[in-house]
């Protein structure tokens, strides 16, 4: 097994590594059945029955019910397949990756207008440098 916990010291950023993607694979298998219209109208109608149908951790379900996307990638999830939870919501990427951030959607536009977040400031968490 590859050691990956090099990665949890980028601050503000969550690589999705292999053993994430273990980890969130009925996170995200859960998410890719919202492309059927028929799948969204029976989350919509009872959002926890649905998400009792996946072999999903509380902790996930939780995290979906509650809408927090930053525990989810956190749980294994992957923003491109947590894009079908924000888009059924009728959410713009836009806007939940702004609440991912903390920022104002106009505070993140602004930001990605700007060319990203800057490279300086904290490089390494346990460092704090």
């Amino acid at each position: 097994m590859v050691d990956n916990s090099q990665f949890d010291d980028i601050p503000g950023t969550t690589v999705f590594t292999a053993e994430r993607s273990h980890e969130g694979f009925h996170l995200n298998q859960f998410c890719m059945s919202l492309k059927d219209p028929r799948n969204r109208e029976r989350f919509k109608a009872d959002e926890a029955a649905y998400l009792d149908e996946w072999p999903m951790t509380p902790g996930q379900k939780q995290a979906v019910l509650e809408r927090d996307y930053n525990a989810m990638i956190a749980q294994g999830g992957n923003v491109y397949f947590l894009a079908k939870i924000f888009s059924s919501d009728g959410v713009s990427f836009q806007t939940a990756a702004a609440s991912m951030t903390g920022m104002s959607v106009e505070e993140y536009a602004q930001m990605m207008l700007a060319g990203g977040r800057s490279p300086v400031g904290v490089r390494s968490i346990k460092e704090g440098r």
